[in-house]
């Protein structure tokens, strides 16, 4: 068998090595060759296909071994062996997924070499030196995985720290990896450091750094992470269903928790972090910002709004179930009822389109073109107030959760100097940096009828600092619980009531007013989320128990729901994939080099909807095939051992 598989790799080598050699000699052959087609199938479409399943498996890959080596971590911390199993179940669909990351990669690079030689001659003259360092890199993270992985039971007693060295030096490989790839998708959309007449490479440094690639990185940093829970959710669901015993069951509804609020919590800022690459877009083209929000690809982010309102709806309604398996979590249900109407109530805002036009009686009868209700709930003014408030709400379900089964809370002052210590450095760095924003409201340079405008927003930002000192000498005064609810209570007046309104003003009158609004919404909103945090962790701390968690005594249902979350999640990543490259239009590279490939259009929403589909259909059948690859070679091991 083992001379089989050697004799089979050779002739793979062979194959792949005579496929490279023919592309290089018709790229030598004949130089106007610029497009090819795949067996008369559009270049185009395959690229598209393969790429995107290349990016999900990337994703998955790069987003797990941060929760992994994370769950060691908190293992070694607290000696519950729960949690390095874990850990290890989590590295183990790691390792059965990066092989099939690197085929997909490999396939996308002779895609790209053999369909668009001319396109790829150019990439190659500007990223060479950067191509070569990714794959020095690439051989580091196999090297790291794969010894993180195998060295699990060697490593087990006296060597875990350098084993969880090992997990840290993957991630640092992985994410740098994704950071050198990423400047090569960015530069196609915002071409720097190149004679945008001539093409001559003009500096490397700013090719790379170019201006779409740090906020690229930290979208997609945040969007690996909450991809990776959700698809580990799934399949400790689909392992709950399968389960035979209770123990089992037990386990793979603590994993599948696990999975959940690794994605929730990551799903939380990925919102903050998407406005950020728009506005940068926007600030990068105008008028490719125009067309993302206000053209061709306007309804794509109506289907993006009902795919994260279903990761938001999907993820508390696990939660809210995974309340049946907590005792004493009966005292906090009568809070669900409300936060389920604040959560549909914004994801109905969030997806009403600005432009939902009348029919002709409803015209003439109310004298408008548009309803009133999408002039008013349609524009960006609204849709930040109502998305602020779906990401409070779901910290809240989060933190009536965590304390489902705790009674007496431990005052705080009997935690120690460590806690106020703790709570005083969350507290002035949060405060810091809304100052340092606010200092930099005053230095923005606008016309003195326009800058005025940006006054409120700075009262905004004083009035939350105010709040967290208060939050903080409350919080010292044992007063934890009332201090957690005034800062949730001011931070929604400012952020969701009073910025809101505020945002109309600003659009009526000052419309380059509203991106600074944006963004104090979201240091309000975000400076809420981390104080009220930690003080929460302390809160509950050595907390009185008033019941169990009894893992594996959940609903069946919440399990759909898990599956649910990994759907919506793939699809989501695979409808901004297409609207990241959409946007260039028919150029390779904006503004440079045009695409006249027969391939160069803009695809209609069925035609996007359709290869979107195909591509999660392909992503989920691979992922199950993969997986349950990897459970047969842990069954055949267990019989092994019997």
């Amino acid at each position: 068998m083992n001379s089989f598989k050697i004799f089979f790799s050779l002739l793979v080598i062979l194959v792949l090595q005579g496929f490279v050699s023919q592309v290089v000699e018709a790229q030598e052959s004949s130089e106007l060759v610029q497009y090819r087609n795949f067996f008369g199938i559009d270049a185009r479409l395959v690229v598209w296909i393969v790429s995107e399943l290349h990016l999900m498996f990337a994703a998955f890959v790069l987003g797990v071994p941060m929760f992994a080596v994370t769950v060691e971590i908190i293992g070694v911390k607290s000696g519950d062996i729960r949690f390095d199993n874990l850990a290890r179940e989590f590295t183990k669909l790691l390792s059965a997924a990066f092989a099939t990351t690197a085929a997909l990669g490999g396939l996308l690079s002779f895609c790209l070499y053999g369909m668009y030689p001319g396109f790829m001659r150019y990439m190659t003259d500007v990223f060479h030196p950067i191509m070569f360092v990714y794959a020095l890199l690439f051989f580091a993270e196999a090297f790291c995985l794969y010894g993180y992985y195998y060295s699990w039971d060697i490593l087990k007693e006296k060597g875990k720290w350098f084993h969880i060295f090992l997990g840290i030096m993957l991630n640092v490989f992985g994410t740098t990896l994704m950071f050198l790839a990423n400047s090569w998708a960015t530069f196609m959309m915002s071409p720097d450091g190149i004679d945008l007449e001539t093409g001559a490479v003009t500096s490397l440094r700013a090719a790379f750094d170019n201006f779409l690639w740090m906020p690229v990185n930290l979208h997609r940093l945040i969007a690996n992470v909450a991809f990776g829970g959700f698809v580990v959710g799934a399949y400790a669901a689909v392992k709950f269903m399968g389960s035979k015993s209770d123990d089992d069951k037990a386990h793979y509804d603590w994993m599948g928790y696990i999975g959940n609020f690794i994605g929730l919590a990551a799903l939380i800022p990925l919102p903050f972090a998407g406005y950020y690459l728009g506005r940068e877009i926007y600030s990068s083209s105008p008028v490719m910002g125009n067309i993302m929000m206000g053209g061709a690809f306007s309804w794509t982010f109506i289907i993006q709004a009902i795919l994260i309102g279903m990761l938001f709806i999907g993820g508390n309604y696990y939660l809210w179930n995974g309340m049946d398996r907590i005792e004493g979590a009966e005292r906090y249900r009568k809070y669900i009822p409300f936060i389920n109407i604040i959560i549909f109530f914004c994801f109905a805002v969030w997806l009403t389109p600005h432009n939902l036009p009348l029919s002709g009686e409803e015209r003439a009868l109310i004298g408008e073109q548009y309803h009133p209700f999408s002039k008013f709930f349609g524009v960006m003014a609204a849709k930040n107030a109502v998305v602020n408030l779906l990401i409070l709400s779901t910290f809240f379900s989060f933190l009536i959760y965590r304390r489902a089964n705790k009674g007496e809370i431990v005052k705080f002052s009997q935690h120690g100097n460590s806690a106020r210590i703790a709570l005083i450095i969350t507290a002035g760095l949060t405060i810091l940096y809304l100052v340092w924003y606010a200092m930099g409201l005053r230095g923005v340079e606008l016309e003195a009828n326009i800058k005025q405008y940006i006054s409120p927003l700075i009262l905004c930002i004083a009035i939350q600092i105010v709040a967290i000192v208060v939050t903080i000498l409350m919080t010292f005064a044992n007063k934890g619980k009332a201090a957690q609810i005034l800062l949730l209570f001011v931070t929604v007046l400012i952020a969701v009531v009073y910025l809101a309104y505020y945002g109309f003003v600003v659009m009526e009158k000052a419309n380059m007013v509203l991106r600074f609004l944006s963004v104090t919404q979201v240091s309000v909103v975000i400076s809420c989320l981390i104080v009220n945090a930690v003080i929460d962790v302390f809160l509950f701390k050595n907390a009185k128990e008033v019941g169990k968690i009894r893992w594996g005594k959940i609903p069946l249902r919440s399990q759909y729901a898990l599956l649910l979350l990994c759907v919506a999640i793939v699809t989501l990543m695979g409808l901004m994939g297409f609207i990241r490259s959409g946007l260039r239009m028919n150029w390779h590279i904006y503004g440079y080099m045009q695409d006249t490939s027969p391939g160069a259009f803009t695809p209609s929403i069925s035609y996007m909807g359709l290869a979107t589909a195909l591509v999660v259909v392909l992503f989920l059948a691979l992922v199950s095939f993969v997986f349950w690859l990897a459970g047969l070679g842990e069954k055949k091991k267990s019989s092994s051992n019997a």
